[in-house]
């Protein structure tokens, strides 16, 4: 739901935003959080965000169903999504400060354009990182873009020493 004028966020600011438990019906939501999010970071071509619709739908049913994507939305007093976001659990070998033999990672935090500053995302978040503490994990992760960076920072995410390489498609790749 979008609000695009200053008037709509006042309004959000006295409504009283909840936080539920995502399910298969919230795909739609899901999908359209993960879309706008990388709208905004500049992804914009069209066959690329179709290819990336299509691969996370496949990739949401099945985690929600399985529990491997554990997701919130946060829904407005008329019970409209304005905000959502997840967390995967990935299989991983034992670390350091970890007693499971597996990660989280928080990802596609999206809050709707009018919902925003009303403290949606960090509600979200709150919820999140205290599921991750009651399931007895030692750490939990995210990658943040830079509207984003503020509130994690806030919250007392630290960045850490991950590096990331981007792989050059070869020309079998590139036919495919």
């Amino acid at each position: 739901m979008y609000l695009p004028f200053a008037s709509a966020r006042q309004e959000y600011r006295r409504m009283q935003i909840k936080v539920r438990r995502a399910c298969t019906e919230d795909l739609k939501h899901i999908l359209h959080h993960r879309l706008a999010m990388f709208e905004e970071m500049g992804f914009r071509e069209a066959a690329v965000l179709h290819r990336v619709e299509a691969v996370s739908r496949d990739y949401f049913t099945e985690a929600l169903r399985t529990g491997t994507y554990v997701g919130w939305m946060a829904v407005d007093a008329e019970g409209q999504v304005v905000g959502g976001g997840g967390i995967v659990v990935a299989a991983w070998p034992g670390y350091p400060e970890e007693k499971h033999a597996k990660r989280a990672w928080i990802l596609n935090m999206y809050t709707e354009p009018g919902a925003r500053r009303c403290g949606v995302a960090k509600q979200l978040m709150q919820v999140m990182i205290e599921w991750c503490r009651n399931e007895g994990y030692g750490a939990v992760s995210l990658h943040a873009s830079a509207a984003g960076h503020p509130l994690y920072e806030s919250m007392g995410f630290k960045a850490t020493n991950e590096m990331t390489l981007k792989l050059a498609r070869s020309g079998l790749e590139k036919m495919s």
